[in-house]
């Protein structure tokens, strides 16, 4: 998912792009391991310390999106950068999400095996891509194709779906580094309103939508994507209290 702004990143910052334990091509966790939030926080930590890297800028997008705003929360960070991120959806909007999470993920493992030919069209990668890209057409079906093996082959996701349904991000936490949450405002996964409960949870945070752009949204607009990233890992510090707003078309 990040490739589409790694470019744009990588002008003015080292990026290291990170599949999480058990999702794209990183293996599991050793045997034992809880899924969840925390352990993915010390794995990732841990991966983090081997590379000599202290305190890194992060991103991430739904589940990273928690993590990066975690990771932030216990100061482990120098800024975050959540995009369309987990933990403040109600409860209805959670079981919406892990529903759809669930089909999306039980189709793609039925279908991997026959994605280029199904994503062959743009009326195809609409039918499929839809829940998490407000413009599929915009892939290539080789991109769409690559997108599906990606998740039908993450084998922590069975685990950990369950472990994020409880998780929710606390309000009580003072978070002291610089903190952007930035929803798709056609985020059809997880609702674009729930941008408002990550602005009353985090005073500080620069809270926006990012114009025309879905649950996945370096996808439909890498150029404002990166934009917001970048001015996020940019900020002095934490900012004044805001209402959700748009950020400026590109």
């Amino acid at each position: 998912m990040w490739e589409p702004v790694i470019g744009r990143l990588a002008e003015r910052h080292d990026v290291i792009a990170v599949d999480l334990p058990g999702f794209g091509a990183s293996p599991m966790p050793p045997p034992g391991t809880p899924p969840g939030i925390d352990s993915q926080i010390a794995l990732l930590s841990e991966f983090l310390g081997e590379l000599g890297v202290e305190k890194p800028h992060v991103a991430g997008n739904s589940m990273g999106g928690l993590l990066a705003l975690e990771m932030a929360a216990r100061g482990l960070v120098r800024s975050a950068t959540a995009l369309s991120p987990a933990g403040f959806a109600s409860r209805a909007e959670m079981t919406y999400g892990r529903v759809s999470l669930w089909l999306s993920v039980r189709l793609a493992r039925r279908t991997a095996r026959y994605s280029e030919t199904l994503f062959a069209t743009s009326f195809g990668r609409k039918l499929g891509l839809s829940l998490f890209v407000a413009r599929p057409e915009r892939l290539t079906a080789a991109e769409a194709a690559e997108n599906t093996r990606a998740l039908a082959g993450a084998p922590w996701f069975d685990a950990t779906l369950p472990a994020l349904r409880a998780f929710e991000f606390a309000d009580d936490q003072d978070v002291e580094v610089p903190v952007t949450v930035a929803w798709g405002a056609k985020d059809r996964l997880l609702v674009p309103r729930q941008a408002r409960r990550a602005a009353q949870a985090i005073p500080r945070a620069r809270v926006l939508l990012l114009e025309g752009c879905g649950h996945v949204p370096t996808w439909d607009d890498p150029e404002q994507v990166a934009r917001v990233l970048l001015e996020g890992a940019a900020a002095p510090g934490p900012a004044a209290a805001t209402a959700p707003r748009a950020a400026a078309p590109v």
